[in-house]
């Protein structure tokens, strides 16, 4: 699995114009299943993002986590982080899990950050979305479960 994680004052999403999801201050998070994923994926993803100390604190050190903070998820699938570029100028999602399977492991994953005590609301997955945020710093760091 991937993950862009952004620290953020404010995300939404809307689908079709309407709003269909927001938070205040926390982390957007941008994540993609690929085909070779399975539930150690997840829980190392969840587990990680649950403990990322990308917040700071009362001395502008960044050293806390997401429930530090109070703050919340807005978590969105995002098949293309799984692009292909290495050939010609369209990009390839070959690696990308198959519909199903990375509709299923994004709904555990969400439920996994859930249990960890962290207030995660979605985007709609395969929607096209419209995503807005306010990036806080700017903070964007990526994660590959695989790289561990």
């Amino acid at each position: 699995m991937r993950a862009i994680i952004q620290r953020v004052k404010e995300a939404s999403v809307s689908v079709e114009s309407t709003e269909v999801a927001a938070i205040g201050a926390g982390l957007l998070l941008l994540i993609s299943v690929g085909k070779d994923d399975d539930p150690e994926d997840i829980a190392y993803l969840a587990g990680k993002i649950s403990k990322l100390r990308i917040f700071a604190d009362e001395s502008g050190k960044m050293n806390l986590d997401i429930k530090q903070v109070k703050g919340s998820i807005l978590s969105v699938s995002q098949f293309t982080l799984y692009a292909d570029t290495s050939k010609g100028n369209r990009p390839g999602f070959d690696q990308s899990a198959p519909p199903d399977t990375a509709k299923e492991y994004w709904l555990q994953f969400n439920e996994a950050v859930r249990s960890n005590g962290i207030d995660v609301k979605e985007g709609v997955f395969a929607a096209h979305m419209e995503v807005k945020l306010l990036n806080d710093g700017p903070v964007t760091i990526f994660i590959d479960s695989k790289r561990r």
